[in-house]
């Protein structure tokens, strides 16, 4: 029996795909769509900027899911990034 493809009785389990898949939103992260969403309405509505709101939804969204194509879990590694900018700079 080789490492990876011995399996031992008793010891499986399957995993339901929901478990591991991220949670998207119009094909945009979660948080983000939904921050986006509040901030576009604050502006639109708030703000009584409408045309300004809705550019800054199709805009914002678009972005996240571009983003989220390439890394469904761009928020976290973005958030991180901008927290230790400058740690492993020389």
């Amino acid at each position: 029996m080789s490492g990876s493809a011995a399996h031992i009785e008793g010891f499986e389990a399957p995993i339901h795909r929901a478990l591991v898949e991220p949670i998207l939103l119009g094909g945009a992260p979660r948080t983000v769509a939904i921050v986006n969403g509040t901030v576009a309405a604050a502006l639109g509505l708030g703000l009584q900027q409408w045309i300004a709101g809705l550019v800054v939804w199709a805009l914002g969204h678009s972005i996240a899911v571009v983003a989220a194509k390439r890394d469904p879990e761009f928020g976290p590694v973005l958030a991180r990034h901008l927290r230790q900018r400058g740690h492993l700079s020389c």
